[in-house]
C-alpha cells in the first residue's frame, strides 16, 4: 500500500513539474519583447516590444535613406539630394526574419529562436550607382565642364606650321564616387539625428578628360616645316583646263599620309569627280589630242611626281604620257588614264606627310610638309638618248591629179628619254640613280596621194580601244 502511495506521489510530482516547465516555456516563447541586450545598428532594442520595434524600424530605415546629401562640384557649385536619390537604400532583412522566428511557428522553435537570438545586429546598405549617373549624366558634365577641344595644326599662308594646344575637360570619376559614397553612408541609427540636421557633404571626384587629339600626338606626327615645293606653269591653258587642274588640286590639297602609306592619285580623281566635277578640255586619246572631259588633270599628277622625286620618296606606279607635255622636261611627267594608268608614291620619310596643292594665277604649286633632313637635296636630270623620226602613211585621194599628193597631217618626232636622280648631302653628290627610260612614240605623217590605176588599196588599221590620258572617260 505504501508503494502505491509513493508511486502516485511521484506521478503527481512529475505532472506538476512538467506543467511548470511547459508553463515556463510558454511564457518564455511567447514574450512580446526582444531579448535584453539586443542592439540593431547602435539602436538599443533589448526589452522593447517587438511590434513597436518593427514599426519604428521601417521609419528609421526610411530616415537613413532621406539623409540629405550635398555634392560639391569643382567651381563651388553644389547639388543637393538625399541618399535614396543617389541610389543608396537600406534594409534589415536578417533582423526582420529573426523577429518573425520569435513570434511565429511552433513553441519549441520560438523558444530556440529566443534562446539563440544574437545580441548585435546591423542593417544592410545597397547602392545602385546608375541612379546617380542619370543625375550626373554626360549632358550634365558637358554643361558643367564643357567639351574637351582637340589640339590643331594649321599651315599659314607663308608656309609656317602653327600648333594650338588642346583644352581638357573634366568628368566624374565613378570608381572614386562609389568609394566615397560607401565610406560616407551611415550604417548606425545612433548617428541619425545628427545626419538629418547636418547631412552628408561629399566632393565629387573628377578625372581629366582628354580630347581625341592632343598637342603631343600631333607633334609626334613630325609635321615640322615645308620640306618641298614644286611648281609648273599653266601657260596658255583655257578656262576648262584650268578648272580641271584646280579641281584635281583641291582633291589633293590637305592629304595627310602616315609613314609608309601610299598616295593614290586615282582616289583623288574620284573625289574630284564627286565634289567638283570636270569640264571639257583637250585630252590625249591613243596618242592624239582631241576634245574630251577632264583635260589637264595630269599636270597635277606630274607636278606631284616631281615633288616626290625631289624628296626621295619611293615611286610605286608611274608612266610617262604618250606625247611630251609642254610644262615639264621629257621624262619627268606622270600620266593618268582612268582605270588603266595610275600614279602612286609611298611616304618613306618616316613621319607623317601633309600635301598642299593650289592654283595661283597661272601656276600650279605642290608643297610637302613634314620631316626631312635640311642638308639633303635631290636633283633630277633627263636626257634624250634616241630620236624617233616620224613614219609616212599614205591614203588614196582620187580628187587629186594623177600622181599628185598633199600632207594631211604633219608627223611628230618621238624620243627615248632616260631620267636620273642625284642625291646631295651637304652639297656633295652621294648617289646617282636611274629613275626611268621613257618612250614618246613618233606620230605618223599622213599624206594623201592619187596613184591612178597603179594605186594599191590601203589596208585600214585595226581599231584600238580608246585610252584616255590626261582626262576622264565620259559616261
Amino acid at each position: 500500500m505504501k508503494k502505491i502511495h509513493l508511486a502516485l506521489i511521484v506521478v503527481i510530482a512529475l505532472i506538476l513539474i512538467g506543467s511548470l516547465i511547459y508553463g515556463g516555456l510558454q511564457l518564455y516563447g511567447h514574450k512580446s519583447t526582444l531579448p535584453k541586450g539586443t542592439t540593431l545598428a547602435g539602436w538599443e532594442v533589448g526589452g522593447l516590444n517587438i511590434s513597436k520595434v518593427r514599426s519604428e524600424l521601417e521609419i528609421k530605415l526610411h530616415a537613413l535613406e532621406s539623409v540629405p546629401l550635398v555634392l560639391q562640384v569643382e567651381g563651388n557649385s553644389e547639388l543637393t539630394l538625399n541618399l535614396k536619390k543617389a541610389g543608396m537604400t537600406y534594409e534589415a532583412a536578417a533582423f526582420e526574419q529573426a523577429l518573425q522566428d520569435l513570434t511565429e511557428g511552433r513553441l519549441w522553435d520560438r523558444v530556440k529562436a529566443r534562446y539563440s537570438f544574437p545580441q548585435n545586429w546591423s542593417v544592410e546598405a545597397h547602392l545602385e550607382i546608375a541612379q546617380l549617373q542619370t543625375i550626373l549624366s554626360p549632358a550634365w558634365e558637358r554643361e558643367s565642364f564643357g567639351d574637351p577641344v582637340d589640339a590643331t595644326r594649321r599651315i599659314t599662308g607663308d608656309d609656317r606650321v602653327v600648333y594650338t594646344s588642346e583644352k581638357t575637360s573634366l568628368e566624374v570619376d565613378w570608381t572614386g564616387m562609389v568609394t566615397s559614397l560607401w565610406a560616407a553612408a551611415p550604417t548606425r541609427f545612433s548617428r541619425l539625428i545628427t545626419l538629418q540636421e547636418k547631412g552628408i557633404t561629399l566632393e565629387v571626384p573628377l578625372t581629366i578628360l582628354q580630347p581625341d587629339i592632343t598637342l603631343n600626338a600631333l607633334k609626334e606626327q613630325g609635321i615640322e616645316r615645308k620640306i618641298m615645293q614644286f611648281s609648273t606653269s599653266l601657260g596658255a591653258s583655257g578656262p576648262g583646263r584650268i578648272y580641271n587642274v584646280e579641281s584635281a588640286a583641291k582633291a589633293v590639297n590637305g592629304t595627310v599620309l602616315p609613314p609608309g602609306a601610299v598616295f593614290d592619285y586615282g582616289k583623288a580623281i574620284e573625289k574630284a569627280k564627286v565634289e567638283y566635277g570636270f569640264r571639257e578640255a583637250p585630252v590625249i586619246v591613243n596618242g592624239k589630242l582631241q576634245a574630251g572631259v577632264g583635260g589637264g588633270i595630269c599636270q597635277v599628277s606630274s607636278t606631284l611626281y616631281n615633288a616626290a622625286l625631289r624628296t626621295g620618296l619611293e615611286i610605286v606606279e608611274r608612266r610617262n604620257h604618250s606625247l611630251p607635255v609642254n610644262y615639264l622636261p621629257k621624262g619627268q611627267d606622270a600620266t593618268f588614264a582612268e582605270g588603266y594608268i595610275n600614279f602612286r608614291f609611298r611616304n618613306t620619310t618616316g613621319k607623317y606627310l601633309v600635301i598642299k596643292a593650289a592654283v595661283q594665277g597661272r601656276s600650279l604649286t605642290i608643297k610637302f610638309f613634314g620631316t626631312f633632313p635640311q642638308n639633303v637635296t635631290y636633283k633630277v636630270h633627263s636626257q634624250i638618248v634616241e630620236v624617233l623620226p616620224p613614219v609616212d602613211k599614205y591614203v588614196n585621194d582620187s580628187s587629186l591629179p594623177r600622181g599628185g599628193s598633199r600632207v594631211i597631217q604633219n608627223g611628230k618626232t618621238g624620243y627615248v628619254v632616260e631620267t636620273y636622280s642625284t642625291r646631295f648631302v651637304d652639297g656633295k653628290s652621294t648617289e646617282v640613280k636611274k629613275l626611268s627610260r621613257d618612250v614618246y612614240y613618233a606620230q605618223k605623217r599622213l599624206i594623201a596621194i592619187n596613184r591612178g590605176a597603179v594605186s594599191k588599196s590601203v589596208i585600214p588599221e585595226a581599231p584600238r580601244k580608246q585610252l584616255v590620258e590626261d582626262g576622264v572617260r565620259s559616261e
